[in-house]
């Protein structure tokens, strides 16, 4: 018999007791271990699954994850600190939250679905600037929160040994060992407390409720977790109590992502955290065009301890689900479905109502958060501030900047990602929407009158196939920036902003410089060198002093001191089919030129951009594509 016709034994797992199990998220600044802990949580479970940080993006979650723990392997796991009790909770629900500071908002996402959370913090680095975002965004969203000290294994000399208990392997350090550690606990100590927090080590708490628990480990080499689980259960169980009894109502989750599931088609990951679902049920999700309605046909979870995202086959079918827990939903028409939004259970006339009205007001939450500029006091801020102080307030007469650049995103939580980036630039976003770059975002982008953002920024999403050629063209009116590492857009976003920038002012500061070809003519050499001056001919566009002159080849050979016509009056240019005595600094006549030779008459890269946008005669074109083509051979990006 298949996993998927094991319905009947498996569906006896998810009998509801008195309580739900807790959701627990996880936060900390990058690097400091979020992932490796919740690898070390997976790896306590009978079906021990591979790192899922192998496999992420620039080694960075970037996707809220789930991982379920069963009753069982936490009284087994933690059964050396209960002294023979057990838990009550049914489980514990992990996700793992993006560590990355652009990610507030999509954290702040996963805080608000939480019960507990898991701050991870580097022992050894202590409070960095994620740390402390994420201690804000639990203290605005009032989670209860235990603080992993991780990577105690980096402390000079301490010897760890894996499934170890934090208390076990204190006792046996150095006393030099424990002093350092105890360096480095007050110093966290002192950090906390600038920030308003009471911390204490776990094991000398008397009062939870007073201050914040600290309990020391290394998921690297495996200690220190069953510590880490029991406090987090036992400040779920003592004080959430009301809040995990509460699963009573019409079913509400978050979905993590829309994927494509081979012999499933189109499916979502939920993080189920109110009510039930059951196949046949009516659900209402959201899409970029307005809430849209289907049925469930199918409930899948991950087998044993595997991880959501890492299930592969290992897929069980489930008649019916309840809060809290991850699950895959299989149903017609979710290709639309946006993740980081809300899925609402939609079987009555006034369940759809009440979706119908939260989708409503999630989508007006997410926009009002976009950064627009005033066009009257230029000052970016909040689209909904910029309704509430410059439409009425501060500038009566202002109206919505129209030059604000273009994003995408495949997810809800990405737009709000590059929103925050934006904001901090003060840089105005003019469309935002969740899929692949499409015509109608290029023609937006085309439309935008600063040349600074005339840009689309996409965050883990691609052009469809019909816009992807032009993006990739050299001479795309639109810049594009994307990735699957936020910051890195950022990076290149800006580097590209502040070239553009100075080609602009060295622009400015400029006249136009056009380019030409010139002919040295025979017995026209009137001095070798310093400078040289022979007579040449304009065969085509026109010469100007101070411009370059390069061979046909693209080998330099000096710089336009003076010009001459014939009648030795000075000229500033000469243009087409005009004779004139040429000053070059640079060559010697015999050594680096000869007679007969044929030059191009450069232009600056700067120049080069501006031209290719005016109307040039045939034979200026010509030259222009050339000059173009030989600086390419160094600078593949030149006069892009």
């Amino acid at each position: 018999m298949s996993e998927d016709d094991n319905t009947d034994e498996t569906a006896a797992e998810v009998i509801r007791g008195a309580n739900r199990q807790p959701i627990v998220s996880v936060l900390g600044h990058v690097d400091h271990g979020k992932t490796s802990v919740l690898d070390l949580v997976r790896s306590i479970g009978s079906e021990r699954q591979a790192s899922v940080m192998d496999r992420e993006a620039g080694g960075i979650t970037q996707h809220i994850g789930a991982t379920e723990v069963p009753a069982d392997v936490l009284n087994e796991t933690c059964k050396a600190m209960l002294g023979g009790k057990e838990f009550k909770s049914p489980g514990l629900l992990f996700i793992d939250t993006p560590g990355h500071h652009s990610f507030v908002s999509l954290r702040n996402r996963g805080g608000s679905v939480a019960d507990i959370a898991i701050l991870v913090v580097d022992v050894m680095e202590g409070l960095q600037p994620q740390t402390i975002e994420s201690l804000n965004t639990l203290r605005e969203t009032k989670t209860p929160f235990v603080i992993a000290a991780n990577k105690v294994d980096r402390i000079h000399g301490w010897r760890c040994e894996e499934g170890r208990s934090f208390l076990e392997s204190f006792a046996s350090q150095r006393d030099d060992v424990k002093s350092y550690f105890d360096d480095r606990y007050w110093k966290m100590l002192g950090q906390f407390s600038s920030h308003g927090f009471n911390i204490e080590r776990y094991d000398k708490i008397k009062d939870f409720q007073q201050n914040v628990a600290l309990v020391p480990m290394s998921a690297k080499e495996g200690e220190g977790l069953q510590d880490l689980l029991a406090v987090s259960v036992g400040l779920a169980e003592r004080f959430l109590e009301d809040r995990l009894t509460d699963t009573i109502g019409p079913a509400m989750g978050t979905v993590l992502e829309m994927r494509d599931e081979i012999g499933m088609g189109k499916t979502i990951d939920v993080i189920l955290y109110r009510g039930s679902l059951k196949i046949g049920d009516k659900i209402m999700l959201a899409s970029s065009d307005g809430a849209f309605t289907t049925h469930i046909k199918g409930l899948k979870r991950p087998k044993g301890m595997a991880e959501m995202r890492d299930a592969g086959k290992r897929w069980v079918n489930f008649p019916e689900i309840h809060a809290a827990c991850g699950v895959k939903i299989v149903a017609p028409n979710l290709e639309n479905a946006i993740a980081g939004t809300t899925v609402h259970l939609a079987n009555t006339k006034q369940q759809k109502i009440d979706a119908e009205q939260s989708i409503r007001q999630e989508w007006r939450a997410i926009y009002d958060k976009m950064p627009i500029m005033c066009s009257v006091c230029q000052k970016v801020s909040p689209r909904v501030e910029f309704i509430e102080q410059c439409q009425k307030n501060t500038c009566p007469d202002a109206v919505e900047e129209k030059n604000g650049v273009v994003i995408k995103a495949d997810t809800v939580g990405g737009l709000e990602a590059l929103a925050f980036e934006l904001f901090k630039l003060k840089i105005p976003v003019r469309q935002a929407s969740v899929g692949p770059v499409n015509k109608k975002d290029i023609l937006m982008a085309k439309s935008i009158q600063d040349p600074l953002n005339k840009v689309i920024l996409g965050f883990s999403t691609k052009p469809n196939n019909e816009v992807a050629e032009d993006l990739k063209d050299d001479e795309s009116e639109v810049a594009f920036f994307s990735g699957s590492i936020i910051y890195h857009i950022m990076d290149a976003f800006e580097e590209w902003r502040e070239k553009t920038q100075s080609d602009i002012e060295a622009a400015q500061r400029e006249s136009l410089v056009y380019p030409g070809r010139l002919l040295y003519l025979k017995d026209h050499t009137f001095r070798a060198k310093n400078p040289a001056i022979v007579g040449m001919r304009v065969v085509g566009g026109r010469i100007h002093i101070g411009q370059k002159i390069m061979k046909m080849d693209g080998t330099p050979v000096g710089q336009v001191k003076s010009l001459r016509s014939r009648s030795s009056d000075e000229l500033k240019e000469a243009s087409q089919g005009e004779e004139v005595a040429v000053a070059i600094q640079g060559p010697t006549v015999g050594r680096h030129i000869e007679e007969l030779d044929e030059f191009y008459v450069d232009v600056p890269e700067s120049h080069a951009k501006r031209l290719k946008k005016l109307k040039l005669d045939p034979i200026e074109q010509e030259i222009l594509e050339e000059l173009i083509r030989l600086h390419r051979k160094q600078d593949h990006f030149w006069g892009r």
